[in-house]
């Protein structure tokens, strides 16, 4: 995607000035990057899947001159290395990495910033590490429940009957009737003329159902081997092992990070996060600045989605 010329309401594009590899245990070892104003108010970006790893255009949801943009590419996702390992990957194992990374570049507080699964991290930090937060900005709100796991395996059928037909199509009639086990199964199994295949069939059904109206670049970018083994291996991992969180668990410790500055931004379509659990997050933190994009679905990169984050971190520059 031509990011300079299709994404006109994002910031220009921008090259990081310093970027390294933290190694964070025995298997694991994270991307990093920093862009934007070396001096200017710490922003951490945390993409979605688990496991889609970030992009170039994530850079553009910040001003340059104000922020310092962090970016890191999760355990198993993305630039970080081994690819598409769940050996050591949890949720609280994230976080922990959030914390290394954050003493490792010298941030005392920064702004934290996550869109679908990375509104679940950004919320699981925020309750552990609320001292170091400025505020969160949250898009398309995963509050991990096993409701919101089930609607994305069978129950956006209801809206995309043709892809989730072809989803779960993909595996043999005798493995349907329990497609994440099965999945996972061909996901995990060493070999890559199995495990490549069923990652694009799964990655290949998100990208369809994550957009209001269709997109062939949503679904070209997972014909990428790669990009799809990492977030469908880690997503099916995560998902598998109930997030590695209690049920309801982000919304019951809201009291611990409702007192900070958020903005919760929602396509009022989203189907692959449905509106109901943003409305639950704003709920529990009526402080929060709620957003609903009235003509957007699930994807960061829709024009009423991509102006209501900028607008977003736009707000936030008044906290340092």
């Amino acid at each position: 995607m031509d990011t300079k010329h299709r994404l006109p309401d994002l910031y220009p594009e921008t090259e990081p000035y310093e970027t390294g590899i933290l190694k964070v245990s025995a298997i694991h070892k994270l991307y990093w990057e920093q862009s934007g104003n070396p001096d200017g108010v710490p922003a951490l970006f945390l993409h979605g899947g688990p496991g889609s790893g970030a992009t170039p255009a994530h850079r553009r949801f910040f001003d340059p001159a104000h922020y310092r943009i962090i970016i890191v590419d999760q355990r198993g996702a993305g630039r970080s290395l081994p690819l598409g390992a769940i050996e050591d990957n949890t949720t609280p194992n994230l976080v922990g990495d959030l914390e290394k990374l954050r003493n490792h570049l010298g941030v005392d507080r920064w702004l934290v910033f996550g869109g679908s699964w990375g509104s679940s991290l950004a919320l699981a930090y925020a309750i552990s590490h609320t001292q170091h937060c400025i505020g969160l900005i949250l898009r398309g709100i995963f509050l991990c429940r096993a409701h919101e796991v089930a609607w994305f395996m069978t129950g956006m059928r209801t809206i995309f009957p043709e892809a989730w037909n072809a989803f779960s199509g993909y595996l043999p009639p005798e493995e349907r009737s329990d497609l994440l086990v099965n999945y996972y199964k061909r996901l995990t199994n060493p070999d890559p003329e199995i495990h490549f295949p069923a990652a694009q069939a799964w990655s290949q059904y998100e990208a369809a159902c994550s957009t209001l109206k269709p997109s062939t670049e949503a679904v070209a970018a997972f014909e990428n081997p790669n990009l799809a083994l990492g977030l469908a291996r880690i997503e099916a991992h995560y998902f598998v092992n109930k997030l590695f969180m209690n049920e309801g668990e982000l919304l019951g410790r809201a009291d611990q990070y409702n007192h900070l500055p958020g903005a919760i931004i929602q396509g009022r379509y989203d189907i692959v996060c449905p509106i109901t659990s943003a409305a639950d997050l704003a709920s529990a933190w009526p402080d929060a600045e709620y957003t609903i994009v009235s003509d957007a679905g699930h994807s960061a990169m829709e024009p009423g989605i991509r102006k209501a984050l900028v607008r977003a971190t736009d707000g936030f520059r008044k906290f340092e």
